[in-house]
């Protein structure tokens, strides 16, 4: 990711990111014929990470676009856009903005930290490419992150995902946990005391699916009174609604993106395209004062 964020050229990754979404239907389609419905055969894709590299001790930023917010919000929606799609009722598939938010290390405390930004920095650096990506994009998930954002766990957090997420970018997709990441709400936060709390806390919060074991706490959940059957409710219909989006529950005949031919894996056409991609992600450096060779 970092190397195509390197290439400057929105265009290119537009096209990376069709010719990914056309082999991953190719791929989704062909393993419903053989019965296999096995994870990453599936059309939830948890990219593009759009976190804001400052931190070098963090084990994925080559994973992200780099330091810059408008650099990391220009590669991030051409990259939604290419994987999505442009048919007016189906997705091709759906893609997810991450990690919600200010995350990017040091890796060993990246479940324990508490990121306290100044609101400058938080609203310049740190939103922006989110805010791009759910109000230019459209992206259809974002994914909530491990570290607490000004005391609260992010996956529990009522200002990230209710105020700023939902009310003022009017945000109609699901969100979805980092993996363990509602685990932590009580095992490393510790700002509740057990599993069934920490799963109320995150549903309360608007988080409508947990990677992870939190949410087979929810009927205990209901059934204790810390949260209602509504907000259960309210949780899944995100969720059912990208199904719709991507075409689970309708024929393949009315799904554009199911007629994309199985060719298309490792065609030459792609092959092709990963060259021109690895080549335009080529920096030159200039040994200004001779510091190169390292």
């Amino acid at each position: 990711a970092i190397g195509l964020a390197a290439t400057f050229d929105d265009d290119l990754i537009f096209g990376v990111a069709t010719a990914i979404s056309d082999e991953a239907r190719a791929k989704h389609h062909e393993a419903v014929k053989m019965g296999n419905r096995a994870q990453y055969n599936g059309l939830s894709f948890w990219t593009p990470n759009i976190n804001i590299f400052r931190d070098p001790r963090w084990g994925r930023g080559q994973e992200t676009y780099g330091e810059d917010p408008f650099l990391t919000s220009r590669i991030g929606i051409a990259f939604v856009k290419g994987l999505q799609g442009n048919d007016p009722k189906y997705l091709k598939v759906s893609a997810c903005a991450k990690h919600y938010v200010v995350h990017s290390g040091p890796e060993k405390v990246r479940h324990v930290f508490n990121a306290l930004p100044d609101e400058r920095d938080f609203r310049e650096t740190y939103l922006p490419a989110f805010q791009a990506l759910v109000e230019e994009a459209n992206v259809e998930s974002v994914m909530c992150a491990y570290n607490r954002t000004y005391d609260e766990p992010c996956c529990g957090s009522n200002f990230l995902i209710d105020s700023i997420l939902r009310q003022e970018w009017h945000f109609k997709g699901h969100v979805v946990s980092d993996c363990w990441a509602l685990d932590d709400i009580w095992l490393r936060h510790k700002v509740v005391e057990t599993r069934v709390e920490a799963a109320a806390m995150a549903a309360k919060a608007g988080v409508n699916l947990n990677c992870g074991y939190i949410y087979q706490y929810l009927p205990r959940a209901v059934d204790t009174g810390l949260i209602t059957e509504e907000i259960v409710n309210s949780a899944l219909k995100p969720l059912l609604r990208t199904r719709y989006k991507l075409g689970l529950f309708d024929p393949d005949e009315l799904n554009p993106y199911s007629k994309i031919p199985k060719e298309v894996v490792n065609c030459e056409k792609h092959k092709q395209l990963a060259l021109e991609a690895a080549s335009k992600s080529i920096v030159l450096l200039k040994n200004k004062g001779n510091v190169l060779p390292l």
